[in-house]
């Protein structure tokens, strides 16, 4: 506290005995299994007590400011002096108890904190995540970003035309995500971040986050990971060196379909050498207090609160779509008209031992791989359409991590924009289709895809 706010001491020290109970609460969250941290999160019965009327679930406040009772507490509150909600472009109560369990699922069991900060989409996500650090610099060095190539059609058009053609930063694309030498000869000195999927969307490549990250540190750079699709049910890349996580909360993590959102959460201590220590101790913090309220792209409490409730369940479909997935896999690589299956949980897929080393269903020794894989059809493009146009309960739409299955193809639909040479360097073909499996019977979903393979 800074002399210009002695006058707000004792409101400083109320706000932090308040808090503090809270903090003793979370703290023995922390020591809990994943599952109960899904279901609760930070919002203990004291927390539903003290703020809440004692509700027991997570009450959505559809509310765009907060009361304040004095002018010294409005002003404590402004000024970042004590932790309270202000204004939901900013910060909003429903939106912090989201914040606070992507935070403490990330983080499981890790010996370091984690803090997170929700936004309205996982491309807004990206963006609040990676636009601090390629801001423009007065050293005139030309600065790069190096990232996977085989990346969400979204991050591809934000890195190569928002940060490459428009700001000038040379975009070093790894083609071969499993040579770690090409990781090596690509980040430098002047690299502002390293990027990279887990798995990727939709040729379901992965890479070695932990020798990836030591790549990245070693030149100062932090390692960024977007593993939307594992969830921390399956992977959590800050245990194996990465500095940031990206999450679309639209996908798995919000699996009704019921809302749109993303989250990035980083861990004390992230490796940057282009922020000051403060920053780079509470990142995800310091993104939601500063840049993300200049730039407002604010998740809504509604949304929130449809992902709080999705999350909930979040281990037990992560198993079960998972093992549906492995089923489905193994079908559509015996059958006639399919050339080729993309899915980390069949032998054949070129990286399946790394995914083995990385990803299991959390609290167990059982692997699991997730619920999306993508398959060429034989035939090309025309093919593949009349198979996509055969479906009869699968829906056809750009979505993914659904509870119901979802198909498209991703060279008209999500990978569109980067057009025919960049989709052919990432192994997307125009007769590829993504398959986002659901819960739905495998046997119903096996006779749904066999019909529809049937017009080829």
């Amino acid at each position: 506290m800074t002399d210009a706010y002695a006058h707000l001491a004792p409101v400083i020290a109320e706000a932090g005995r308040r808090q503090a109970v809270w903090e003793d609460e979370l703290a023995r969250m922390r020591r809990l299994h994943f599952s109960t941290l899904c279901v609760h999160g930070g919002y203990t019965p004291g927390e539903a007590i003290r703020n809440n009327q004692g509700s027991i679930v997570e009450p959505v406040y559809s509310s765009s400011a907060q009361v304040h009772s004095d002018s010294d507490w409005l002003e404590a509150a402004l000024a970042y002096q004590i932790p309270a909600w202000v204004y939901s472009r900013i910060a909003n109560p429903t939106v912090g108890y989201l914040e606070t369990v992507l935070a403490l699922l990330e983080g499981y069991r890790l010996p370091f904190t984690t803090n997170a900060c929700c936004t309205s989409s996982g491309m807004s996500a990206i963006k609040a995540a990676t636009e601090p650090l390629v801001a423009n610099r007065t050293d005139r060095r030309q600065r790069n970003i190096v990232a996977m190539r085989q990346c969400y059609g979204g991050t591809y058009q934000q890195f190569d035309v928002r940060y490459g053609q428009e700001r000038g930063l040379e975009i070093r694309w790894v083609q071969d995500p499993a040579d770690l030498g090409e990781w090596e000869r690509k980040i430098n000195a002047d690299t502002c971040f390293v990027f990279g999927e887990f798995p990727t969307n939709p040729g379901l490549s992965i890479f070695d986050v932990h020798r990836v990250a030591e790549l990245a540190h070693a030149q100062g750079a932090p390692l960024i990971v977007d593993s939307t699709l594992a969830t921390p049910a399956l992977f959590r890349p800050l245990e194996h060196g990465a500095d940031v996580v990206v999450q679309s909360l639209s996908k798995t993590l919000t699996s009704s379909g019921r809302g749109i959102g993303g989250a990035l959460i980083s861990r004390s201590g992230m490796t940057c050498n282009l922020l000051p220590p403060q920053v780079r101790d509470n990142y995800a913090s310091w993104v939601k207090l500063w840049p993300y309220r200049d730039a407002g792209p604010a998740l809504a409490p509604e949304s929130a609160a449809h992902t709080l409730d999705s999350i909930k369940t979040l281990r037990m479909k992560a198993d079960q779509l998972s093992q549906s997935a492995l089923q489905i896999a193994r079908f559509l690589e015996s059958h006639p008209a399919v050339e080729h299956v993309n899915y980390l949980g069949l032998p054949s897929h070129p990286q399946h031992e790394l995914a083995r080393r990385f990803m299991r269903l959390v609290d167990s020794d059982e692997n699991r791989y997730g619920h999306l894989l993508s398959f060429t059809v034989k035939g090309g493009a025309v093919a593949a359409r009349k198979v996509l146009d055969r479906l009869t309960f699968v829906f056809r739409a750009t979505d993914l991590g659904r509870i119901k299955s979802v198909a498209t193809i991703p060279a008209i639909s999500t990978h569109q924009q980067q057009g025919e040479e960049a989709r052919s360097a990432a192994g997307i073909s125009p007769a590829l289709i993504r398959l986002c499996v659901g819960a739905e019977d495998s046997q119903d979903l096996e006779a749904e895809l066999d019909q529809a393979l049937g017009s080829v």
